[in-house]
């Protein structure tokens, strides 16, 4: 029994380490996994393609959750599952911000439940708080990232509540995207949430013009507030806004992501093309996560 998905990576509009509100947008590069199940082995075990020292614990998760719900002989004319593989690979670098793990967890659940022909039992908004909730359980998330999640599972742009993992909101959207990854990588289970806590009103003002719509203002108020709460410098927002109106520190960093008119985006990426790293340009996703 096999079965492969891939899900969208994920850019910042709130950061929901303030208030427990959160949104984002899924973009165009992908995490795939790889599932096969067995009914006579024990046990998951997991790999992370090109980075064998990789903590697999939130994939082999993901596939014990959907085994125990989805594998088990209460399924008429289905075998036991008790075990197998997972493989991810991803066209997002991990720990950069741009919300890998959320992408690796919504690829394995769709994947596991085509490996059991399953995909029609759980809704899409399920799946990803299936994910969310192996994030939890080891420990990978502050928040439970339902934001990124719904995002990646859903495509297009999503506004959460993550104590409640509960959609405020959900919009396709049609951008232009860019992207700057540093060469350093940042971890979200890593952030200072009290320091990110004294920002909530301007969190607040975040979710104000994320419910209202205005999605790029969103981000770059978002991206002000939370690059000084987190450490990183505005000057990244600062190049780009003589260009966009949507820039931001995507999740808790390093990345930096901008949308809008790709002729004023290359404008910007001249300016990020001088600091160290890497800078692309893709686009919004709208169609969330997938079999392939």
């Amino acid at each position: 029994m096999e079965g492969k998905a891939a899900a969208p990576a994920a850019g910042t509009v709130l950061n929901a380490l303030a208030t427990g509100r959160g949104a984002a947008f899924a973009i165009d590069e992908y995490t795939t996994a790889t599932v096969a199940l067995s009914t006579e082995t024990d046990g998951v075990t997991g790999e992370v393609a090109g980075a064998p020292d990789a903590d697999t614990r939130l994939i082999e998760r993901c596939v014990e959750y959907v085994i125990d719900a989805h594998g088990g002989p209460q399924n008429v004319g289905v075998p036991a599952v008790s075990g197998g593989t997972v493989r991810t690979e991803s066209e997002v670098p991990m720990a950069s911000g741009l919300k890998s793990s959320s992408a690796a967890a919504n690829a394995t659940v769709m994947a596991t439940l085509d490996a059991l022909d399953a995909t029609e039992r759980m809704s899409r908004e399920d799946m990803a708080r299936l994910g969310v909730m192996a994030a939890r359980d080891v420990g990978v998330t502050v928040t439970g990232a339902f934001d990124d999640a719904s995002a990646s599972m859903l495509g297009g742009v999503t506004v959460t509540d993550n104590e409640d993992d509960a959609l405020l909101a959900r919009e396709e959207i049609d951008w232009d995207v860019l992207v700057w990854t540093p060469p350093e990588q940042s971890f979200s289970a890593d952030a200072d949430v009290e320091r990110c806590r004294q920002i909530a009103p301007m969190a607040r003002l975040v979710e104000d013009l994320a419910l209202d719509g205005d999605y790029q203002r969103a981000m770059t108020v978002n991206g002000l507030a939370f690059s000084a709460a987190l450490d990183f410098e505005t000057d990244p927002v600062l190049d780009a806004l003589g260009h966009v109106e949507g820039v931001s520190l995507s999740g808790t960093g390093p990345s930096f992501t901008a949308v809008g008119d790709r002729a004023a985006l290359e404008a910007v990426q001249d300016a990020w093309d001088e600091r160290p790293g890497e800078t692309w340009l893709t686009t919004t996703q709208t169609e969330g996560t997938h079999t392939v």
